[in-house]
């Protein structure tokens, strides 16, 4: 049998047991919080020599000058013109799909009028200047680019800049036609929490910008941690996580592959399938145990599954509910035979993905909604990255002078309950000469 963790709903254990399966520490141990630290300091302190140390450092290639950490934009085009046809097509394909999809989130300013002439509202304007960061490490990600770029370009964004590391100087050719086709203004061959804090502060050659998003390794996670207030963030994201319910009509062979899509992340991702149909608990076991040795990255999906992986039961689809909705899943497919009826029920979840048919991946790479997902439960109190994610709101407030007058009494009483006859006095001030 699969060597994955099985548990039931029906065990007097089984909550405890369950929490302690999603339990995930995401705070940095002693060691890299201290060595961001250092390098946060020495970058705010030492700018582009420090970029360049770094980079030397860490990425194995030596820049010739803090200006050869920028990428040209027409390097940019030279590589969407460079890759194959069929990878063009697809880029513009999800682009397109990632697009429009943002589009339908725009924000718009409203006001209204009441009946005193006073005029209250809200203004919408996107961020001035959004940085980007894209792992460049072990992996490439040029999915990650249309995920958080183009969102941030519907917004209004004035300015976009990313950020990737270049071990040992080499690019990633599909990851800058990505930026190509997404209309990245600046790029910078930089990554690790050194970007980060050049993205937060600025250098002579890297523009500080308002808000730093995109995935990294640990140490960029703790570095955006660790500039929070002084630029904004979109979350700080924890190992990837789905979570199937199934009714047990589905090709099991579909729901362990679906199973391995998280877990082929890293050994810390997350993968859990809840069915009331114990026989089919069964049968996708055995299809781990018959596809996994066929999987490329077979030595993590095992380690990912042994350490967090789940096969649970339950009494009925009802409890698998609950259970999803305890767990707060960043990807939760419903792969049951009324999944619109079930995805009512959910009230916490990154993204569902209803139905037999739709596999996680079609939300990682072109659907259209986004793949930068609430992971480690916050899906209970957070939301997927979107358009809003790069717009701020101001609220407008326009007294007339009878709401002037109006509001200015209460205004005064509350005040001077409150001690601040300064306050009280600035309304004060405004209330109409009969009311003084």
């Amino acid at each position: 049998m699969a060597d994955i963790a099985r548990l039931d709903t029906r065990d007097a254990d089984f909550w405890p047991r369950l929490d302690a399966l999603l339990a995930w520490e995401s705070v940095s141990d002693a060691g890299v919080n201290d060595t961001v630290n250092r390098v946060l300091a020495d970058v705010r302190t030492r700018g582009d020599a420090a970029l360049v140390e770094y980079t030397a450092r860490f990425d194995g290639w030596m820049p010739a000058h803090a200006a050869a950490l920028e990428i040209p934009l027409a390097r940019l085009a030279q590589a969407w013109g460079a890759i194959p046809e069929v990878q063009r097509e697809a880029l513009a394909h999800a682009a397109a799909r990632i697009r429009a999809y943002a589009e339908r989130q725009k924000v718009e300013g409203w006001t209204y009028t009441e009946a005193d002439g006073t005029v209250l509202g809200q203004q919408v304007t996107p961020l001035d200047r959004v940085g980007l960061y894209v792992p460049g490490g072990k992996a490439a990600y040029p999915s990650s680019v249309l995920m958080n770029a183009l969102p941030a370009k519907v917004a209004g964004v004035a300015e976009l800049v990313m950020v990737v590391p270049t071990p040992r100087g080499e690019v990633n050719e599909l990851v800058l036609a990505a930026a190509h086709v997404c209309e990245v203004d600046r790029v910078f061959a930089v990554g690790g929490a050194q970007a980060v804090a050049a993205l937060a502060y600025g250098t002579a050659s890297v523009p500080a910008v308002d808000k730093i998003v995109g995935p990294g390794n640990i140490y960029v996670a703790t570095a955006k941690r660790a500039v929070f207030g002084q630029v904004g963030i979109d979350m700080v994201a924890g190992p990837s996580e789905i979570l199937v319910v199934c009714d047990g009509g589905t090709d099991p062979d579909w729901v362990a592959m679906d199973l391995f899509s998280q877990a082929e992340h890293d050994e810390d991702a997350q993968s859990i399938l809840v069915c009331p149909d114990a026989a089919f608990l069964d049968r996708v076991a055995a299809s781990i145990d018959h596809l996994l040795p066929g999987m490329e990255r077979r030595e993590i999906i095992a380690a990912a599954l042994r350490a967090r992986g789940a096969l649970i039961g339950c009494r009925d689809l009802d409890e698998a509910v609950a259970v999803a909705n305890h767990i707060a899943p960043e990807h939760l497919e419903l792969s049951v035979a009324d999944p619109q009826a079930c995805a009512e029920k959910i009230r916490h979840a990154g993204a569902i993905f209803m139905g037999r048919h739709t596999s996680e991946p079609l939300g990682d790479y072109c659907a259209g909604p986004n793949h930068v997902l609430p992971t480690s439960r916050t899906a209970r109190f957070s939301s997927p990255l979107g358009v809003y994610d790069f717009q701020k709101r101001s609220s407008l407030i326009l007294a007339s002078p009878a709401g002037a007058d109006a509001l200015g009494r209460t205004a005064s009483v509350l005040a001077r309950g409150e001690g601040l006859t300064a306050h009280a006095r600035s309304a004060e001030y405004r209330l109409r000469p009969e009311g003084r």
